[in-house]
């Protein structure tokens, strides 16, 4: 295929950036995304230009290191990340338009990097557990439900990608946040850091100049690992739950 991409390129963050237009030839329909990239910075690098910066890590789903808006969509046309996205989505002679996530919180870096150093500062202020030092314990020495179990399992998918962020109209970080509050919170593990925990990390959040959550669901719906938006309204219950705690 040969492809026409606009790609956002900014020197860093305290310049101003614009769209650039590359044209890809030979791209085949297995590549992956990110692949499909590479060949356009080789390209650029023989003729001696500044290739494209752009994150990446793993290159299998896992990691939540790429970040990019394809064609208005975080991570692009598919329900996956964007190095998991393959050729075979797009046709020939296309138009693509790749640019960075776009919120306050996530300044760009260079090109299609951001610098998403507000989600660890939320992990930090509460996504943990007080363990005690020494060996590993039994497996089975603290049984959990299986209902709890499957709930934090299903909360513990979050990559931490901030597709959610780009999604949201608002800029919003609820998602992710509360992700990582429901995945401890129903643990017997997560239970001493409970209250305190969700109410820190969601002063955090505040702090880092996140977006309010209006319940739009777009970040449900980009999310590529499929956190439900029912997560947000669990996390505010339990906000008021703690707060209310901390009020006695």
């Amino acid at each position: 295929m040969k492809l026409n991409l606009r790609v956002w390129r900014q020197k860093n963050g305290d310049s101003d950036g614009a769209m650039a237009t590359y044209e890809v030839d030979d791209v085949s329909p297995d590549m992956s995304f990110l692949e499909m990239l590479d060949t356009l910075n080789e390209d650029l690098i023989l003729r001696g230009e500044d290739p494209v910066a752009f994150d990446h890590d793993c290159r299998e789903g896992i990691c939540g290191a790429c970040s990019l808006v394809i064609n208005g969509d975080a991570h692009g046309p598919e329900h996956t990340t964007s190095c998991q996205l393959h050729m075979r989505s797009f046709h020939d002679g296309d138009t693509i338009d790749v640019e960075p996530w776009r919120a306050a919180a996530f300044p760009v870096v260079k090109d299609l990097v951001v610098d998403r150093s507000a989600f660890d500062r939320i992990i930090q202020a509460g996504g943990y557990v007080s363990v005690p030092t020494g060996s590993a314990p039994e497996a089975h020495a603290t049984p959990v439900p299986k209902a709890d179990a499957d709930y934090a399992f299903e909360h513990a998918e979050c990559i931490g990608c901030g597709a959610c962020v780009a999604a949201c109209p608002n800029g919003s970080a609820m998602l992710f946040t509360s992700a990582k509050v429901n995945h401890l919170g129903v643990l017997p593990q997560g239970a001493p850091e409970r209250e305190t925990r969700v109410l820190d990390m969601v002063a955090q959040m505040d702090a880092e100049g996140f977006g309010g959550c209006t319940l739009t669901g777009e970040c449900a719906n980009a999310c590529p690992k499929g956190i439900p938006l029912p997560s947000i309204a669990a996390m505010n219950k339990e906000w008021l739950r703690a707060r209310r705690k901390a009020a006695r």
